[in-house]
């Protein structure tokens, strides 16, 4: 990890095949094709009462909360304690192409965090859901979180197999909890405690990946 100063708060995770990094406005093209995506738009996008997704963002949208999460960055700089929308970038460490997203969706006066994450159809199934997720979760225990824990709605099935793999215990489920077109789901509740989770250690995670067949 490497953390700038006030004025240039930069925090970079890597495990050497995934780097999660800052968005920057040179993104902005990506996010906007991704936010177009039907599973993205359905699972992460922003919807009304009755689960009807908003549209796709332009290019000046994606630059707008980019610009955005940069003041999110500023403010972690200046207090250390991370806030909902710091949000990182999901990079492929060789090549340096953005593959998806996670970020803060909330962080409780009590410590306990929720966040998110996605990963573009043309990135899915290669393992880097998996990994940012691991290399997110280990971060905010760092910086203080008490309890991790991710909703998933039930039948998206590959986000709740990421959940899995990355250690997160099942804790139940919120019966008809999300809508999606005027019909109700129920959502799936994960969550990882900092002295039980097993991916903490670097080397631990790693055996457990390749156990698990977690594409490098």
């Amino acid at each position: 990890m490497r953390v700038g100063d006030v004025d240039d708060p930069v925090v970079t995770l890597s495990d050497g095949v995934v780097t999660l990094r800052p968005w920057s406005r040179d993104d902005a093209a990506f996010m906007a094709e991704a936010s177009a995506d039907p599973a993205i738009r359905r699972h992460n996008g922003v919807l009304d009462r009755r689960g009807h997704p908003t549209p796709p963002l332009s290019i000046t949208d994606a630059e707008a909360f980019i610009d955005e999460w940069e003041l999110n960055w500023r403010s972690f700089g200046t207090t250390e304690t991370p806030t909902s929308g710091v949000v990182f970038a999901i990079a492929d460490a060789r090549s340096g192409d953005v593959v998806g997203c996670c970020g803060l969706d909330d962080w409780s006066k009590a410590d306990a965090v929720q966040f998110g994450y996605w990963i573009a159809a043309s990135a899915r199934g290669r393992g880097y859901a998996t990994r940012a997720v691991i290399l997110f979760t280990r971060w905010l225990f760092e910086v203080g979180a008490a309890r991790v824990f991710l909703t998933i709605v039930a039948d998206n099935e590959a986000s709740v197999a990421v959940a899995r793999r990355a250690g997160f215990g099942y804790e139940g489920t919120m019966r008809a909890h999300a809508v999606w077109q005027g019909r109700r789901y129920d959502v799936m509740w994960f969550a990882a405690l900092p002295l039980e989770w097993t991916m903490r250690e670097p080397d631990v995670a790693l055996h457990m990946m390749r156990t698990l067949g977690v594409d490098e």
